[in-house]
């Protein structure tokens, strides 16, 4: 076996889980490289052997079983620009808070690698959008797909923004608003629903549109099929605006036609039988539990 290591930064609280890590892959003589910015990280913190690296999507290739993170979401929605459409799957170990995605505790990743190696374990399929511009913008030739979801925000400005939107070609609605966010099922649970979005199972063939502070208040969210071709131009006091792909910034032009769909390629997600989707989020948002006090 043959896995990448790939974490954004590291923190002194860590370490014991990153040594775990790295001593159960050595027991099993599993061979592994570390994302090399990260592994900067680790030798200015801790006592750790010489190890193989990688910078570039370009050197993971099928020679690659797993990819494991050591974060929390964001840290897999960075990953994913390095995984792309290479169909390496995700093994999410969570240091950080919340954890829809990184549902791996950092106290069972023994537990996990016994898992990997005795095959008991389901790949999840997760969906992304892409992303096209008109005119075309080059700095988004190479990173045009996100995980959660890509949005419009207004920029340096109080006044907010018009966002005319269209569905396969057919006017849907001219959004006043500070933003607009198309979130995927994987990105339901995240800035979408702390704007009141839905949250949406991760298998389910549905997007989601969710107005950010519409001024109409009767704009809400709608959820459409993920055959959608989506596309939208904004307009506003400012000559610019925000184009976020899971939290990657891109200024853009205003009347710029930007057109989102579904990606030509999945995220393929590890999941073990004791962490469904189901139970994650009884235990984030306390579902089924009395918490009367």
């Amino acid at each position: 076996m043959k896995v990448a290591i790939y974490g954004q930064y590291f923190k002194i609280e860590d370490a014991q889980y990153v040594e775990d890590l790295f001593q159960i892959l050595t027991n099993h003589n599993i061979e592994f490289v570390i994302e090399r910015k990260y592994y900067k990280h680790l030798k200015s913190n801790l006592n750790i052997d010489k190890y193989n690296t990688f910078s570039s999507y370009r050197k993971l290739d099928n020679t690659f079983d797993f990819m494991f993170t050591i974060g929390g979401d964001g840290t897999i929605l960075r990953a994913v620009t390095f995984i792309r459409a290479s169909n390496i799957p995700i093994v999410g170990i969570n240091t950080g808070r919340l954890g829809f995605l990184a549902t791996i505790q950092k106290e069972n990743i023994f537990n996990a690698v016994e898992l990997l190696l005795k095959k008991e374990y389901v790949l999840k399929e997760r969906s992304l959008l892409s992303v096209s511009t008109s005119p075309k913008i080059t700095s988004l030739s190479s990173l045009n797909f996100a995980l959660n979801e890509v949005s419009v925000n207004r920029k340096n400005t109080a006044s907010m923004i018009t966002i005319k939107t269209f569905l396969d070609d057919e006017f849907l609605n001219s959004y006043w608003a500070d933003g607009l966010i198309i979130a995927t099922p994987t990105g339901s649970t995240g800035y979408s629903l702390s704007c009141g979005g839905p949250i949406i199972t991760p298998q389910a063939k549905s997007y989601v549109l969710t107005p950010i502070a519409p001024h109409n208040l009767n704009a809400r969210p709608l959820v459409i099929p993920d055959d959608t071709k989506i596309t939208f131009t904004v307009s506003g006091r400012e000559d610019q605006f925000f184009l976020s792909l899971d939290s990657r910034i891109k200024t853009i032009n205003n009347n710029t036609e930007i057109t989102v769909k579904k990606a030509d390629f999945n995220l393929k997600m590890v999941q073990f039988k004791d962490q469904t989707f189901l139970k994650t989020l009884r235990e984030k948002l306390l579902w089924g539990q009395d918490t009367r006090n």
